[in-house]
């Protein structure tokens, strides 16, 4: 008999909860086994994965969905070999779990101490990203976390294989299985029973577009820890390297656009518009990035008949709080880093922002106060990612304001409580009276 939403949504939220108590006291070695047998088994079942895939594949183009799209959903050897790394890389990193980060005495003899703690079960609602699946759920397993995957039903078959292999690295390792749960049915329904299960889920992780990232938002009676978009910016100042502007806009821009950490405005200080503002618009024009301009920028193009391979048109104001996700960047001229900043504050995302500068008071300064989870100097902001910041993978970026922020690995899928050790020790001297001992 098929479950209706409500009451399948209710098993699988009670299996992996099932499994908490447990998780937290696994060692160390074990958690680490079942994460490299699952490594090994992605190797050894590629071609099953790569099989069920093309069935993802297929439904896909059959719906019409487009080129960008199918290249997320794709697993071939390589992306393959990039999840088997995620779970090697994980296993590899300290386990955060049970660690004292402070104990102190109070004068009374007291002690007191921080340790951390898995969040508990964990539901991650994600699109057409199958790799998603791996770092979820190694991120999980590794911070004795229960997980409940939820995908896009564009990648279902994808996401089943791979819950398969990590299921049977876990019986073969000694690892609860239980803990990873997958919602194997595509009702929409089923999310938001989910969401309001406030008290058996800790805390809800969208992954996606900002439509999804918002509809869990405004649904959801459980923690949600999101970030909407990312409009993120470079600024390229008086003082920067020029070649080293160039390569970093390239590759924040080019690289791989569809991706939230991708640059989508370009800030230029008003002295660099007739070097190098000319050479940087060729670049992005000969890679196929349209320009939307604002005027002192737009004029420069247009007057040079060097330039007329470059497609530009002016900006508009939703231009530069847009996310882009293609090759398409806005571009804007300023008077000075404070002007920058002060654009930053009103556009951006609180994602990831750049300054490329050989200046360091200022480059201190941009790193002090520009409000976002990353901030960076003389650096690409596509490194905003959990594996590339050598935390083995991700959960997700965050933007909130809250114990996590930014890329969300190991030591964000745990909290820390107060541990208080004593000797019979009591609040003011108060005990049982004397003549009522035994």
């Amino acid at each position: 008999m098929v479950l209706d939403v409500k009451s399948y949504a209710e098993k699988k939220v009670e299996l992996a909860r099932s499994t908490l108590r447990g998780l937290v006291s696994l060692n160390t070695s074990l958690k680490n086994r079942a994460l490299l047998r699952a490594a090994e088994l992605l190797q050894e079942r590629r071609d099953f994965i790569k099989e069920e895939n093309q069935k993802d594949i297929e439904y896909a183009k059959a719906q019409g969905l487009s080129s960008a799209l199918i290249d997320r959903l794709l697993l071939d050897d390589k992306r393959i070999e990039g999840m088997a790394k995620v779970l090697r890389d994980v296993a590899s990193l300290p386990d955060p779990v049970g660690e004292i980060t402070r104990m102190w005495t109070l004068p009374n003899g007291l002690q007191v101490g921080r340790m951390r703690v898995p969040l508990g079960l964990i539901f991650i609602i994600y699109e057409a990203r199958p790799n998603v699946t791996i770092e979820a759920a190694s991120l999980c397993m590794k911070s004795s976390n229960a997980v409940l995957l939820r995908g896009g039903k564009e990648a279902i078959n994808s996401n089943k294989a791979l819950v398969e292999i990590l299921h049977q690295a876990c019986r073969e390792r000694g690892f609860p299985e239980e803990a990873v749960q997958f919602i194997d049915r595509p009702e929409r329904e089923i999310v938001w029973e989910v969401l309001k299960m406030e008290g058996r889920v800790d805390v809800a992780i969208p992954r996606g577009g900002e439509s999804l990232i918002r509809a869990v938002a405004e649904n959801s009676k459980v923690p949600v820890i999101k970030h909407y978009k990312g409009v993120c910016n470079i600024y390229v100042d008086e003082e920067a390297d020029l070649t080293k502007a160039y390569h970093i806009v390239y590759n924040a821009k080019v690289q791989r656009p569809s991706v939230c950490n991708a640059v989508e405005n370009l800030i230029i200080h008003r002295s660099l518009l007739q070097n190098f503002w000319p050479r940087m618009a060729d670049i992005l024009g000969k890679a196929g990035v349209e320009l939307r301009c604002d005027p002192d920028s737009l004029e420069v193009i247009k007057s040079r008949p060097e330039l007329s391979h470059v497609r530009a048109v002016p900006a508009t104001e939703e231009d530069y709080y847009e996310e882009f996700l293609e090759l398409i960047l806005a571009v804007k001229t300023v008077d000075s880093l404070e002007e920058a900043m002060e654009f930053i504050e009103k556009y951006g995302s609180r994602h990831s922002d750049a300054i490329i500068t050989e200046n360091y008071t200022r480059a201190m300064k941009f790193i002090r106060e520009v409000d976002s989870a990353a901030v960076y100097v003389n650096a690409s902001t596509r490194f905003t990612d959990g594996n590339e910041f050598g935390l083995g993978a991700e959960m997700g970026i965050s933007t909130d304001k809250i114990h996590a922020r930014g890329p969300m690995a190991l030591e964000e899928l745990t909290i820390q409580k107060f541990v208080v050790f004593g000797n019979g020790h009591l609040r003011d001297g108060v005990g049982v009276p004397a003549q009522w001992m035994p």
